[in-house]
């Protein structure tokens, strides 16, 4: 499969087949991943390959809380977990509401989880001081995640990004033994999809590429 392809191919997977997914085939994927950028060429990044029934279950149990605050935000049609717009959802409204088996149930039913986690003590966070949430750390971990899902799709597999269980970190962390000095950056789960997408829906260049400034010209093809 061409580059070109995986780019715009590589779907936000969630409904697997069953089928196994060998130690070799993983191998294979991380041995490409693994060549992602890191801050500083620190290289942070580490996985744990989870496959232990009850410990996916648990992956799940522990990604229900911020599933159910997602969900009720959704409902009251707030931007669900967003650090600039407050929330009217109540903890008892959130804890009240049903999580949606679309962002939980998907670690019991994928072959293998991978835990995407990164050493905070040689990550470059050039936004620590700024008064805003900090996402440059993520760029020392993410670019890696995304490369596995690339490698997937190329072997015909697929997943998904999610966070919901990061919410729980401390839980998370004891389950899997992660040191205190790592972070938990992404959950996972990884199958051959039952359906493969070919298509997928994004906003165009001229929405999300402009000139100069923020708000300027849209940068068109010619």
């Amino acid at each position: 499969m061409e580059l070109d392809e995986a780019m715009r191919t590589t779907f936000a997977c969630r409904d697997f087949t069953g089928d196994p997914v060998s130690d070799a085939t993983l191998y294979r994927l991380l041995e490409t991943a693994r060549f992602a950028p890191s801050g500083g060429n620190r290289q942070g990044n580490q996985v744990i390959v989870v496959r232990d029934p009850d410990t996916k279950a648990r992956l799940s149990a522990l990604s229900e809380p911020a599933a159910k605050r997602y969900a009720a935000q959704v409902k009251r049609g707030e931007s669900p977990w967003n650090t600039i717009h407050s929330s009217a959802v109540t903890e008892e409204e959130a804890a009240a509401t049903q999580p949606p088996s679309v962002l939980t149930g998907l670690f019991r039913k994928a072959p293998v989880v991978l835990v995407f986690i990164v050493d905070l003590g040689v990550v470059a966070s050039m936004d620590r001081h700024l008064d805003r949430v900090g996402v440059i750390s993520g760029a020392s971990i993410y670019p890696f995640v995304w490369n596995t899902l690339l490698a997937a799709r190329q072997a015909g597999l697929g997943g998904t990004i999610t966070t919901l269980a990061v919410a729980e970190e401390p839980q998370v962390k004891r389950l899997l033994a992660i040191p205190d000095h790592f972070a938990v950056a992404a959950v996972v789960p990884l199958g051959r999809p039952v359906h493969q997408l070919t298509k997928l829906r994004r906003r165009s260049v001229a929405e999300i590429a402009m000139r100069e400034r923020f708000g300027g010209e849209a940068l068109a093809e010619s």
